[in-house]
């Protein structure tokens, strides 16, 4: 019950009674909280305090705020695993979770000086630019850009969009194993477009990933930059 004049703000008590029901279950992992109306009745408040309470339990990281369907109770974190061979679709299966990868866009550019170094290219080459979504049981858990040197995997693109995965799409083109040279990880705050992609505020930040894969031979076949959010994965590095 709330307690008007105790001394502790009313938005204060609401966020701990509801604090109070997640740890104790009666709001479970994963379920979708009552709308500001529904609790704001509850409360017998007005919206603006249960928004109050609302952000800054999801400051906190017991809620997550998902663009367009509302506001849940944070659950375990997917585990991503980083290691010599990284698969998204392995990553997932492994979990029993149901994966997709939407494609945002694709095109065709001359190689900047950064990517001609990291994927051993020369200055006027060309490389595909893939942008994707992945979803892990329909919520979008990360937003990722994929670079392939053009020339030697001409109509990539086209090899990936029936695929849906770089293992298979590579796979096509000869390269049978390929692995990772390098992971880079960071967190940073996200920009206007990796928040509109990922559905999360502004001020949340998100996992900053640079990665590298060679072929067997050692030669770059694709440079990726993926953010992921942080609040539904957590990177675990395995040998």
């Amino acid at each position: 019950m709330i307690e008007r004049g105790s001394g502790v703000a009313v938005w204060r008590q609401i966020e701990n009674t509801l604090a109070e029901e997640i740890a104790g279950g009666r709001l479970q992992a994963g379920e979708r909280l009552p709308t500001e109306l529904q609790l704001a009745e509850r409360f017998g408040v007005n919206r603006h305090t249960i928004r109050r309470a609302v952000s800054t339990l999801v400051e906190r990281g017991l809620l997550r705020v998902e663009q367009g369907r509302g506001t849940f109770v944070q659950d375990n974190a997917i585990d991503y695993a980083i290691s010599k061979r990284t698969r998204f679709s392995q990553n997932m299966a492994r979990q029993n979770l149901s994966s997709d990868v939407d494609i945002l866009s694709v095109d065709l550019l001359p190689v900047s000086a950064e990517l001609a170094g990291l994927l051993a290219l020369q200055p006027g080459e060309e490389v595909h630019r893939i942008r994707t979504l992945s979803r892990v049981e329909l919520r979008v858990v990360d937003y990722a850009t994929m670079f392939f040197p053009a020339a030697r995997f001409p109509g990539l693109p086209e090899v990936y969009y029936r695929h849906r995965s770089v293992t298979r799409t590579l796979q096509h083109f000869g390269v049978q194993d390929y692995t990772r040279r390098f992971t880079r990880v960071t967190a940073r705050l996200p920009d206007a477009e990796v928040v509109d992609y990922l559905g999360i505020p502004k001020n949340r930040p998100v996992l900053h990933v640079k990665s590298l894969n060679v072929d067997p031979a050692g030669v770059p076949v694709q440079y990726g930059v993926t953010h992921f959010n942080g609040d539904l994965v957590q990177l675990v590095m395995e040998d």
